[in-house]
């Protein structure tokens, strides 16, 4: 029973040591690329030559099996510990999906599919840190997104009031109750043709100065709460940049110790074999000075 064990251990030892190595973790970024461009080009279904579609759909479905058969080696290996990382249940969902068979029931399923690109957001390095960030940055957004729905309530109230009540059907569509301001006011805050599908409307209805309470809004919601959120990415860019810093330092930290130790130790086996070899030398003398006499 012992030995099975220790067969085992060493098996799961091989196969950790291959999941960890680089050419490993390369080579499957490489098939998430090719299967990218693959997903890509099925889009052009109706299109390509019938061979060309089955040659592809063979190729993205032995991707799929090869990314079955890496997960199936990570539960091999990390086993119940591969569960307790968030990235470990995305890979499982998204490839659990992806081997979905293609019926029209689960057709909405199979277009998932395409999420199995997202898997390199964890797996190259750079881009986990960046995706990281940004999901420690999720409770800053979510203050943000609140101040600027006040901000729009009160400026879709504030409008509603103001160029609602006009006979111009034009106008009223843009502003003839709250909903309807509130999307108006979304579109001259993405600054898509508002100025001549929104304000000038406005204007052209006898509000000559409504251009000023536009821009106003513009300055506060686009301007303003958009370098908000920039400020906030960037600060959580700088805490993750610092902590992985702070992690290197610790890496060095311990090093450095260790080769402290080292040396100290090195330093003491030094001093106690001359130590040693002084008290064979002082031997030596007493047995040459008892054979002169």
């Amino acid at each position: 029973m012992k030995r099975a064990t220790l067969d085992f251990d060493t098996h799961n030892s091989a196969l950790e040591a291959m999941v960890e190595k680089p050419w490993f973790r390369h080579s499957i970024i490489a098939l998430i690329i090719i299967n990218a461009v693959i997903l890509g080009i099925l889009t052009y279904r109706a299109s390509l030559p019938s061979g060309l579609v089955r040659s592809l759909d063979v190729i993205d479905q032995s991707i799929t099996y090869i990314f079955a058969v890496e997960i199936l080696l990570k539960l091999i290996v990390y086993r119940m510990q591969f569960f307790k990382r968030g990235w470990n249940w995305f890979d499982f969902i998204v490839i659990g999906v992806s081997l979905v068979p293609g019926s029209a029931a689960f057709g909405v399923l199979r277009a998932l599919r395409v999420l199995r690109v997202l898997r390199l957001l964890h797996i190259v390095p750079m881009m986990r840190r960046i995706t990281e960030a940004l999901m420690k940055a999720l409770p800053g957004m979510g203050a943000i997104f609140a101040v600027l729905a006040l901000i729009t309530y009160v400026a879709a109230v504030m409008a509603t009031n103001m160029f609602g009540n006009t006979d111009n059907e034009e106008v009223t569509e843009l502003f003839g109750d709250l909903p309807r301001s509130a999307y108006s006011l979304f579109q001259v805050m993405t600054m898509d043709g508002w100025r001549f599908e929104v304000v000038q409307k406005v204007i052209d209805d006898g509000n000559p100065y409504a251009w000023l309470f536009f821009l106003i809004f513009i300055f506060i919601a686009s301007f303003a709460i958009l370098n908000l959120f920039i400020a906030l990415i960037v600060d959580s860019l700088a805490a993750e940049q610092q902590a992985i810093i702070e992690e290197g330092l610790d890496e060095i930290e311990e090093e450095l110790e260790g080769e402290l130790m080292t040396a100290e130790k090195g330093r003491v086996a030094v001093l106690s074999a001359i130590q040693d070899m002084r008290s064979e030398i002082a031997a030596l003398r007493a047995v040459v000075e008892s054979q002169r006499k």
